[in-house]
Formats: structure tokens, C-alpha cells, sequence
């Protein structure tokens, strides 16, 4: 299997203990969630003086305008949508699509690769492969820590399906696909890593900034169809119980679109340092 995809398990090999720690942070985090959602009743948690949470707090509950942060579906997508969250997919995207050409184009070792029968198709593929395989074990690891603790609170349980805290999974990983495919655009464009890691941070921070502000003031609402996260919602997928497939088609098509413009790019541009 390794002598078959030899870039893409030395992407992987290369990056073991990040990711090990990224997805060992992940498991904790959302294990936090979970806990902090089961002793404290969300409706008491957010509560101040009588008064519900802020209508623009639904930016970080991951919900399009239904569900309300102070509830068990807008908490725990709180903890999928929450900066820590965020940072631990930006991490590991921005490191591996960095290290996929401009890394290599920076320190020259990219003429050392492709010296050998590789072709410039496999080298991007075998990537980008690489990275879909960190964002899948990622997004898995706070899937399945939330659906423990969904199936081990009655109380949770009532309000949020199982099958919502998969679909709320599915959903970040179309979410992770929608920054892979920029990130790969950029990193096969580009000559510096700084660029393409810039770029991931920037999609990621920008755009969580830009569905905040459109969900808080009203004369900017028309922008949060800019921003990812404003298609990814995840508080919304928990409550609902399934997939919501035109926000998912959406992530998913801004990645192909992203993964297209990559291969166009890494075709026609001059590897040389």
C-alpha cells in the first residue's frame, strides 16, 4: 500500500505527531463540551438577567438563524464551531497544503521529485489525498466523541438525535473540503509557505469574522453568503437530525472548484525555485 502512494503516507508519516496531537485536542475539547452541556443546562448557561443570548451568538452555535446557542443542538455545535475548533482544522490544513508544492518550491526539493517518474497530476493528488485523510481523522474524532456523550446523557439524547451528530460531522467535513481546495490553489501558485498558510488563516478567520457581522448587523446580513460558515452549520444539522445538502454541496463544490483550479495552476507554472 505505502510502495503505491509513496507522497502521500510521507505527507502523512512526516506530520504523525501533529496530527496525533491535533486529534488528541480534538477528543478532549469536544469532550469538554459535552461534559460542560451536561452539568449545566445551556438555557442557565447563557441566561443573564432574563434575557436570551444575543440573536448574532447563532454565528457561533453554527446555525443559519434556528437554533439558539442557549439549547443542547446550539451548544454543542458551539463546541464545532468554536476558534479552538477552527484553529485545529486551519492547522492541519495550512501545514500539509503548504508542505503539498510551495514548501518543496522553497527549499528546492521539488526538483528532486520530480526528477523521478512522478507526474505533476500525482504529486498534487497524492497531497491532496493526504490532507483529506487528516481532515477525515479530525472531524472523526469530534464526531464520534459527541455522539458518546450524546448517547450517554438522557437528557442530551431527548434534544439531539444520533443521527444528527453524524450529519453535524459530515458537514464539518465538507466544511474542512471547502478550505483544502483554496489552500491547494494557493499552494500550487505559490513559492512561499508563509502564502499558503496565510491563506488558510485568512478564509478561516476572515470569513467566521464576516458571518458574525452579517448575523449581528443587519445592513451586512446579504454577506454572510460569502462566508463558509455561513453554509456550515452544524448547530443546525444536530437539531434537525440529517444532512443539510445544499449548504454541504456548496462546501463541497467551493473545494472541487478550489482542488480544479490547483491542477490547472501546478500544470502550467514553472517549478523551478
Amino acid at each position: 500500500m505505502r510502495g503505491r502512494w509513496p507522497l502521500l503516507w510521507l505527507a502523512l508519516y512526516r506530520r504523525r505527531r501533529m496530527l496525533a496531537a491535533l486529534i488528541v485536542g480534538m477528543v478532549v475539547f469536544e469532550a469538554l463540551i459535552v461534559v460542560v452541556a451536561n452539568a449545566i443546562p445551556p438555557g442557565q448557561l447563557f441566561s443573564a438577567g432574563g434575557k436570551g443570548p444575543p440573536s448574532a451568538y447563532r454565528a457561533f452555535s453554527g446555525s443559519s438563524g434556528d437554533v439558539s446557542i442557549a439549547s443542547y443542538p446550539g451548544l454543542l455545535g458551539a463546541g464545532l464551531t468554536h476558534p479552538f475548533w477552527i484553529a485545529m482544522q486551519l492547522t492541519a490544513i495550512g501545514s500539509l497544503a503548504a508542505a503539498a508544492v510551495a514548501a518543496d518550491v522553497e527549499s528546492g526539493t521539488v526538483e528532486l521529485v520530480m526528477v523521478r517518474p512522478v507526474s505533476r497530476t500525482r504529486l498534487l493528488g497524492e497531497r491532496t489525498a493526504a490532507l483529506v485523510i487528516a481532515a477525515l481523522a479530525l472531524n472523526a474524532a469530534a464526531t464520534l466523541t459527541v455522539a458518546a456523550g450524546v448517547a450517554l446523557s438522557p437528557d442530551i439524547r431527548r434534544d439531539v438525535p444520533i443521527g444528527g451528530v453524524f450529519a453535524a460531522g459530515l458537514m464539518g467535513l465538507a466544511f474542512a473540503l471547502c478550505l483544502i481546495g483554496p489552500a491547494m490553489a494557493v499552494s500550487a501558485a505559490g513559492r512561499r509557505r508563509a502564502q499558503v498558510v496565510g491563506a488558510t488563516i485568512a478564509i478561516g478567520a476572515v470569513g467566521f469574522a464576516v458571518n458574525f457581522v452579517a448575523l449581528a448587523w443587519s445592513p451586512a446580513a446579504s454577506l454572510r453568503y460569502l462566508s463558509p460558515f455561513h453554509y456550515y452549520a452544524p448547530g443546525d444539522a444536530l437539531a434537525g437530525g440529517g444532512v443539510l445538502w445544499p449548504q454541504l454541496c456548496v462546501l463541497a463544490g467551493a473545494g472541487v472548484v478550489g482542488l480544479l483550479v490547483a491542477h490547472l495552476l501546478i500544470r502550467r507554472r514553472d517549478l523551478a525555485p
